[in-house]
């Protein structure tokens, strides 16, 4: 079910409405159900995974907060390794087989192992996989720190992990943000309703007019970058930076509206990331749930930046090959993680003392101006269709390879209002990051937003982006 169908609208309507209209102690159970339903309309069959994931790491936990000694990191490993497994098994298994395929025919070996799908033809990534296990990671993990006790009601712990408005695509939440407010009565306010109406909107907004009309420049020209000249790729690269902003920041925006119109707060998971000065500050305003896990669970345990400069390198290398692989089973993937852990590990090497003046002025615009640039280099990788059309990406666009007038898939009047459109969410996003319409102006506001949804919105049936990792 996506979040830019009818589908959701009427299901959202009748869910929210439901929720306040029945006693507290069924609420539970209506989220459970509706969140099952709400993923079983996907593809039903993966409920089964989910529900594996589910009873592990819910006994594990319980298991954990009891056991002592080293019985406590053994149960922790085992709940680690299940929900890993399961990533292995679905989202890397012909990753990691084509890659065996190729060192063995290198070393002479022509040995094929047969692909997922020759063992299973009807087989599919489950989707939201790498979200909802890597929430289940983070519940056992905080149990074994002892920073959330077990959950003793099953039904709560299975909604924490099957909640639907992060269910496929975050944010990846943690047990001591989530399982309190699943206990908690929550009142109806008018107020947390159109906050949470008004996000679902702006989201919407997001999605289906501004990232579904730049992926009409988007898809054709990543499509067959052979054809294309130099200024056609390189404004097909500043178009797909706000695209995938817009896509996954307008699903992280209706996930967040759809809790909150129920009262729930879900953590921030984007705050303006194009008006980042470098690209560590661009990594605590995207993404957030994701930059913020691996640095809890992989970054501080490898030991942070308390160790000594070349292992701190080696830390953020390790992290951001992660998050790139994370993102998808294939090299371009782990190289735009690579890039990443470059910048970063560059901007450690020539780090200076702190400049006030950096701060503000033109210098600051300048710092924007070029994260923007690095970040947009990296992108490149991330929506190639493969490395290799990647190298002719770059290459057309540095040696400036036939850079006659572009050729869009839209026409002049379409790429000036796609300019438009993300001058005036560079403005909101500046300006009126948290803007919601006050009492008299809302029922307008919503209205005529959700009007130009509909006469500017693309409906076709393009799935969010982040639903494929």
């Amino acid at each position: 079910m996506l979040f830019n169908s009818l589908h959701f609208l009427v299901f959202f309507t009748l869910v929210t409405t439901l929720y306040y209209s029945i006693q507290t102690k069924f609420r539970w159970i209506l989220l459970l159900v509706s969140s099952a339903y709400f993923y079983a309309s996907f593809i039903p069959v993966y409920l089964l995974i989910l529900s594996v994931i589910i009873l592990t790491d819910y006994f594990a936990g319980l298991w954990i907060e009891k056991a002592v000694g080293r019985k406590r990191r053994y149960l922790l490993i085992i709940s680690l390794v299940v929900n890993i497994s399961f990533l292995a098994f679905f989202k890397y298994f012909d990753f990691i087989n084509a890659n065996i395929s190729a060192l063995l025919g290198v070393a002479g070996t022509n040995h094929r192992i047969p692909a997922l799908k020759e063992y299973f033809p009807m087989i599919a990534l489950p989707i939201g996989l790498s979200f909802h296990t890597f929430q289940s990671m983070s519940y056992t993990i905080e149990v074994y720190r002892g920073n959330q006790r077990a959950e003793r009601h099953f039904g709560i712990y299975a909604l924490y992990v099957l909640f639907y408005p992060q269910l496929v695509a975050g944010p990846i939440e943690r047990p001591q943000n989530v399982i309190w407010q699943f206990h908690k009565n929550m009142e109806y306010c008018p107020e947390n309703l159109k906050a949470g109406l008004w996000m679902i909107i702006w989201g919407m907004f997001k999605k289906v007019v501004i990232a579904d009309r730049l992926a009409l420049v988007t898809d054709d020209a990543f499509g067959a970058v052979a054809d294309q000249n130099g200024s056609t790729l390189l404004i097909a690269v500043f178009f797909y930076c706000f695209q995938i902003y817009c896509d996954f920041s307008g699903y992280s925006d209706i996930a967040l509206g759809t809790a909150r119109a129920m009262g729930f707060k879900l953590m921030t998971n984007f705050e303006s990331p194009y008006f980042s000065a470098s690209v560590s500050e661009f990594w605590k305003r995207w993404h957030i749930s994701l930059s913020t896990w691996f640095r809890d669970y992989v970054y501080i345990p490898l030991g942070g930046n308390r160790k000594s400069k070349i292992r701190v390198y080696f830390n953020l290398m390790v992290v951001f090959l992660l998050s790139g692989l994370w993102h998808g089973a294939d090299w371009k993937f782990v190289i735009w993680g690579g890039i990443h852990g470059v910048y970063l590990i560059l901007a450690q090497v020539f780090k200076s003392r702190p400049n006030p003046q950096a701060e503000k002025g033109i210098i600051k615009i300048l710092n924007i101006g070029w994260t923007f640039v690095l970040v947009a280099f990296a992108w490149i990788f991330f929506r190639a269709v493969n490395i290799s059309d990647a190298f002719v990406i770059i290459g057309k666009i540095l040696t400036l390879a036939d850079y006659s007038a572009p050729a869009l898939a839209i026409n002049n009047a379409e790429l000036i209002f796609c300019l438009v459109l993300i001058f005036l969410l560079m403005c909101k996003d500046y300006y009126f990051p948290d803007y919601v319409p006050p009492k008299r102006r809302f029922w307008i506001s919503a209205f005529a937003f959700s009007f130009l949804c509909y006469l500017f919105g693309v409906f076709t049936t393009n799935q969010f982006i982040y639903f494929q990792f």
